[in-house]
């Protein structure tokens, strides 16, 4: 199990060896130093690939940091890179969430935008349009809200899920 309190002693610890401000820490790994107080404290735990670029640069195992103690090994080439290539999935995957969001969303105002344009269409024609003419585009316009909101729901437990993993 995890001691995120033991991890945060350990980076407090590892900071003061190199002589550094939270402020310093923040502006070389891209974060805020209240994120990096919150690490120190133990509230959180930083991104998988800050805790690599972590262990870089306070030079030591990847281990060593989630035990929050030293260990006589370094850390292999391969395990680095594993871990650099599963930080570049999890990036990829909120990515994708984000692109797949954002194409549901433009298709669905497009068929909203459709039916309101049919709709205004049926009405100025005195019923010699059907107004059968509407409902596609507005079917159409459900199931793109629906695949957003499923896409939505689907990111967000997988978020929680990584928090609750995280948190254990």
């Amino acid at each position: 199990m995890i001691d995120q309190k033991k991890i945060g002693e350990f980076l407090k610890r590892l900071r003061k060896e190199k002589d550094k401000t939270q402020e310093e820490i923040a502006d070389l790994f891209g974060v805020s130093s209240r994120s990096v107080s919150r690490w120190e404290n133990g509230n959180t735990l930083p991104d998988l690939s800050i805790l690599v670029e972590l262990a870089d640069y306070y030079d030591v195992d990847i281990r060593e940091l989630i035990d929050g103690e030293r260990k006589s090994e370094k850390m292999d080439k391969e395990t680095k890179e594993s871990l650099l290539l599963i930080a570049d999935y999890t990036d990829k995957t909120k990515k994708q969430a984000i692109i797949r969001a954002l194409i549901f969303f433009g298709l669905e105002m497009v068929c909203c935008g459709v039916t309101i344009g049919s709709a205004i269409l049926v009405l100025k024609s005195d019923g010699q349009i059907s107004p059968g003419y509407c409902v596609i585009p507005a079917w159409i316009s459900i199931v793109f809200s629906i695949l957003l909101t499923i896409n939505a729901r689907s990111y967000t437990k997988k978020i929680r899920k990584k928090n609750e993993q995280t948190k254990k």
